[in-house]
């Protein structure tokens, strides 16, 4: 199984327009191949980088069906989606995508986008956190794919 997005370039940095400096929408993810068995997908988005709270976790989405490879640019803060895909509370504590935006020249950060192929769904009541989602997932797991892109943020200086 190979996670893949256009959003990062070929040096590893993500597009600006999928961080709090531009759009701070979702990019475009797609993944093939998953492994026989697999009921469906959840997807965390992590930045290991955070001076506090780390990791913050920047997206969580769940109950992603098995047939579906393609997460579109853009993706609205809606709890449910198409497809009875589900979204939980980032670490800013908003639903949904919450872009990258770590604090001007903190240094580049890493932003993992981490697929999990599961053999079971989640039945989850409410809106999950990244710690209450894995905690469900976690025996269901039966393979992951990342992707991981940078972002730096400078403060600017006009003279």
């Amino acid at each position: 199984m190979k996670l893949e997005t256009d959003s990062i370039d070929n040096r590893g940095f993500m597009d600006a327009r999928y961080t709090c400096d531009i759009d701070n929408s979702s990019p475009e993810l797609r993944w093939d191949e998953p492994p026989e068995g697999t009921r469906g997908f959840a997807l965390i988005v992590d930045d290991p980088d955070a001076p506090r709270n780390p990791p913050f976790c920047h997206w969580v989405v769940y109950n992603i069906p098995p047939d579906v490879r393609h997460l579109p640019a853009g993706v609205p803060p809606q709890e449910s989606l198409p497809n009875g895909i589900r979204q939980g509370v980032n670490s800013a504590g908003k639903l949904g995508y919450f872009g990258p935006c770590p604090p001007p020249n903190h240094g580049a950060h890493r932003y993992i986008f981490k697929l999990y192929a599961l053999r079971e769904l989640p039945h989850l009541e409410k809106r999950p956190t990244r710690n209450e989602l894995l905690a469900h997932i976690e025996p269901f797991i039966i393979a992951t794919s990342e992707v991981m892109g940078l972002y730096q943020r400078q403060i600017s200086r006009a003279g």
